[in-house]
């Protein structure tokens, strides 16, 4: 299967796309630029328009908020966006500017997580964090070295989890008491390569960008590899599913340290009809 472009390379270094109706579409960053985008105009198949809406020095990840606007995940913690467009950027979690957020989702109890990575991606240097409905922010794992991927199963009873450079999938036990507990390894990503955004569907099924390989790979529960969605750019790094039933899987890509005369498509948005429905996005509750 092989993945159909929607934008021109529009990103330096996009990421993290999720799709609600409770903001009309598709958003997605562009990290490194601090800026927030959103696809709309769905007339059949054609996506006719980009907006670029700048929120900080870095835009890590975006999520809707349950009363409407979006929490999102900035160089040194986090920031709310109201419904109005207006944002609050919250106190900074950390003082270093070594080290910014990464990539963030929320948990079944409307809870949003953003993990880190370091400039150098010095190993270990990183943190998942969370931040409760109450404006609590508390670390859930340390160690890390770049924190990416993260999603839940259909029930809730399952994250999934990459540190990129590890080359693996985890998984964790979830519960709203205990949080995310017994981590252990999902998959191992074959060839060396190394696991960047994740999302999951409806049946359970784990889509994993593989950045570097250009390919998206889709692994059951159980961890059997099923499906491998070609995109033609090699920087493959996250997916979600959205359009009116769930059914499509957005693709972003990137174009940092890229050779983009070797790889011209680097930083568009792709999109592939993949046969199965994802998870309406979880929503922030504070």
């Amino acid at each position: 299967m092989r993945a159909q472009q929607i934008t021109d390379p529009i990103t330096y270094h996009g990421e993290g796309p999720v799709w609600s109706e409770q903001w009309g579409g598709l958003r997605w960053v562009d990290m490194l630029a601090g800026d927030i985008l959103t696809l709309t105009g769905d007339a059949g198949d054609a996506w006719d328009t980009v907006t670029r809406h700048h929120v900080a020095s870095v835009a890590a990840a975006v999520r809707p908020r349950r009363g409407g606007g979006a929490v999102i995940g900035v160089e040194q913690g986090f920031a709310l966006e109201d419904s109005d467009g207006s944002i609050a950027t919250l106190s900074p979690v950390w003082a270093s500017n070594a080290v910014r957020m990464n990539e963030g989702a929320c948990d079944p109890d409307g809870r949003f997580y953003c993990g880190s990575m370091a400039y150098d991606q010095t190993p270990g240097a990183a943190s998942l964090y969370r931040l409760d409905v109450d404006g609590r922010v508390d670390v859930v794992l340390d160690g890390v070295t770049i924190s990416n991927g993260l999603d839940w199963s259909p029930d809730g009873s399952l994250a999934y989890y990459n540190d990129t450079p590890t080359g693996h999938v985890s998984v964790f036990d979830y519960d709203t008491a205990n949080g995310l507990t017994a981590r252990r390894s999902f998959v191992q990503i074959a060839d060396g390569g190394q696991p960047d955004g994740l999302t999951v569907d409806a049946e359970g099924g784990v889509w994993v960008a593989v950045v570097g390989q250009g390919v998206i790979q889709r692994y059951r529960p159980d961890g059997r590899l099923d499906e491998v969605i070609e995109v033609p750019a090699t920087k493959t790094t996250a997916c979600t599913f959205g359009g009116e039933h769930l059914d499509r899987l957005f693709i972003t890509t990137s174009r940092e340290d890229v050779d983009t005369d070797a790889d011209p498509l680097a930083g568009a948005l792709f999109v592939a009809e993949v046969g199965v429905r994802g998870i309406p996005t979880r929503p922030f509750a504070g």
